[in-house]
């Protein structure tokens, strides 16, 4: 594995340059630097690091007719790849561009680093019946951010929720764990879930669920993120906010 993703631009466009282990262990430091270059690599490895990775790869020796048909056949993959990809891209562009133009959207991405993919995933789920969710507490656990009580006499357990939308509880946290880090409040909330000893998951997962919160209120009331105009929702928000 030479570059990072092979799904990546400059990923594709190499296997479909250099398709067969032989000629690309052809490659040295200046061609390697060119290509490089044409593709705008901006990566944190360097050239020698780049060819290092690329002579150490686990290879075999078949002969010359399998070399030339497994070159083309990495070279068709390598293509339809391409294409996929650039679907994907077009998609998420068409994708983005919706939320930003929706109401909902302009809500959801209100929120600290909330990005235009991460509110549509998270709009996605939520739909557009907001009586569906008609209080904060049935919107946490659907979206997982909640243990799950057992009693049973005088006993009382409490549990990860494994029964919940995981799309959303994916969406949510990985709005929670973004926001940390732009916004004063999220990161006290996550450091302090960690002093007490919660894994970074579980961490998040109590983040999440205390933006949740905020989330439905402001999504309820159909208004845009502020920090001080949803301080009721959680203590302490409108002070870390400033």
């Amino acid at each position: 594995e030479i570059f990072a993703d092979i799904d990546s631009p400059i990923a594709l466009a190499f296997v479909q340059r250099y398709p067969t282990p032989e000629s690309a262990l052809r490659l040295g430091s200046k061609r390697m630097a060119t290509f490089c270059a044409q593709h705008g690599y901006s990566g944190r490895r360097s050239i020698d690091e780049l060819l290092g990775r690329l002579q150490h790869a686990a290879s075999i020796s078949p002969g010359p007719l399998e070399i030339d048909a497994k070159g083309k056949l990495v070279t068709g993959l390598a293509q339809t790849l391409a294409r996929v990809v650039e679907q994907i891209r077009l998609l998420t562009s068409r994708i983005e561009h919706a939320v930003q133009a929706s109401d909902d959207g302009q809500i959801i991405m209100s929120f600290p680093r909330a990005g235009r993919v991460c509110a549509a995933q998270i709009l996605a789920e939520l739909g557009t019946v907001r009586e569906r969710f008609d209080s904060v507490e049935r919107l946490a656990a659907e979206a997982g951010v909640t243990p799950v009580t057992y009693a049973s006499g005088k006993s009382r357990t409490v549990a990860f929720r494994w029964a919940c939308n995981h799309r959303l509880r994916r969406a949510i946290t990985c709005l929670a764990d973004n926001s940390r880090h732009a916004s004063a409040w999220a990161a006290h909330v996550y450091e302090t879930a960690k002093a007490r000893g919660c894994d970074h998951p579980h961490a998040i997962r109590i983040l999440a669920r205390a933006w949740l919160r905020v989330i439905w209120r402001a999504w309820q009331d159909r208004v845009p993120y502020d920090p001080h105009r949803h301080a009721g929702a959680i203590p302490h928000l409108a002070s870390t906010e400033g």
